[in-house]
């Protein structure tokens, strides 16, 4: 079964942030809104566009999310 994109995301947290992938993850670790639960690319992204002024470029999105794809297969 698949896990979901916080999840993984999630396995991505360091103490000190070494790139922007990890930073991400650590912001969304206290995102209390984050969509925990969901793999849906559309979902995550629409939420993180509207409500997340941590992230600084979709473009790190994008990176994780091929990152997670890849540890799904």
């Amino acid at each position: 079964m698949r896990r979901s994109f916080f999840q993984w995301l999630m396995t991505q947290r360091q103490p000190v942030a070494a790139d922007e992938v990890e930073t991400f993850a650590n912001a969304a670790f206290y995102d209390q809104q984050f969509p925990k639960q969901s793999s849906n690319f559309e979902k995550i992204s629409v939420y993180l566009e509207e409500n997340a002024s941590y992230l600084h470029s979709m473009t790190i999105f994008d990176q994780a999310w091929e990152m997670y794809l890849a540890s799904e297969e």
